[in-house]
């Protein structure tokens, strides 16, 4: 009886999704006629790209902030843009918003055997039993076993790191390498090596500082590089860590300008001791949200066994 009501919930959402996609695709292609806008008219892929990544980095803020309200509203920013460049793809006669869902619904299918046939049904559960899949790190060594031999098949050479975009946030990046190269094997068995790596690093800057600024960049590269991976196997996923520590230092000095103004000070004109002594005692000092809470919210502060599987590891869709 419950599995009946399920399946009635999932299909109501389908036809519900369907006519409300459908109704979007349709606002784009009278936007994009010669009765619509000017504006969108003349965009590009080109010209949308800085907007798609905008729109997903505000995704991401609204996740943070835990903002429910906001969420969806990104989430259609999100999608329209997705819809924006598949309806300029429709008018070259390339393809179409449907390819592309269909595109990914068969990835899905073909990358997830423990749990659809390859015509996209549930499998039964005694089968589901029996391939044994029970693990994220299991499903992520058959997703990239799976990827990299449909690359095969279609002709491409496989390399575990085809296909991380360099477009990525260069320390998102190193996350996403260190994630796909560990779905291999090759990975520390645990953190404490990653933390006896990243003091070698500290030790090899700090020797890089005083031969040139070139050696020191290097070696401030492959310091980023070891701490990336560090936050991986922390189940932290690092532009988030870093994000909520550029919000806590913004908000800090933010504190100390205006203890400093009620003083009669700027800070422009305050010497280091004042900045210091300032900022020790706002850091010293919850602030009125923070013992409402019970203390400041620390993503990187999570153990890695209560990791989400998200933030564990991430699944390359390419």
């Amino acid at each position: 009886m419950k599995a009946s009501r399920r399946k009635r919930s999932v299909e109501s959402r389908v036809r519900r999704a369907a006519a409300a996609v459908g109704r979007v695709v349709r606002l784009m292609a009278r936007l994009r006629s010669p009765q619509g806008c000017p504006w969108d008219r003349e965009q590009t892929h080109e010209s949308l790209r800085p907007f798609l990544i905008e729109e997903s980095y505000e995704v991401l803020e609204a996740i943070d902030r835990g903002d429910g309200e906001a969420l969806v509203e990104e989430l259609g920013d999100v999608l329209f843009q997705c819809v924006f460049h598949a309806q300029l793809a429709a008018e070259s006669g390339r393809f179409d918003i449907a390819d592309a869902a269909n595109t990914i619904a068969g990835k899905l299918i073909r990358r997830h055997p423990h749990v659809f046939t390859r015509s996209g049904r549930p499998i039964t559960a005694a089968e589901k039993r029996r391939r044994g899949l029970h693990s994220p790190d299991a499903v992520l060594e058959q997703w990239e076993r799976l990827k990299s031999q449909e690359k095969s098949e279609a002709g491409g050479r496989p390399r575990v790191l085809t296909g991380v975009p360099r477009a990525l946030p260069a320390l998102l990046r190193a996350h996403e390498i260190g994630t796909r190269v560990a779905s291999v094997g090759f990975d520390w068995p645990r953190a404490a090596p990653v933390l006896d790596k990243i003091d070698e690093e500290v030790r090899e800057l700090r020797e890089a500082v005083t031969q040139s600024p070139a050696r020191a960049a290097e070696e401030l590269g492959d310091l980023l590089f070891s701490i990336a991976n560090l936050a991986r196997k922390l189940g932290v996923e690092p532009e988030s860590a870093l994000r909520h520590a550029n919000d806590k230092f913004t908000q800090r000095f933010d504190a100390v300008e205006a203890h400093l103004e009620a003083r009669g000070r700027s800070v422009h004109d305050a010497t280091l001791d004042e900045l210091e002594d300032a900022w020790t005692g706002i850091k010293t000092t919850p602030s009125r949200s923070q013992k409402r809470a019970g203390g400041p919210r620390r993503p990187s502060s999570r153990s890695p066994g209560r990791s989400s599987r998200g933030s564990r590891r991430r699944r390359d869709r390419s």
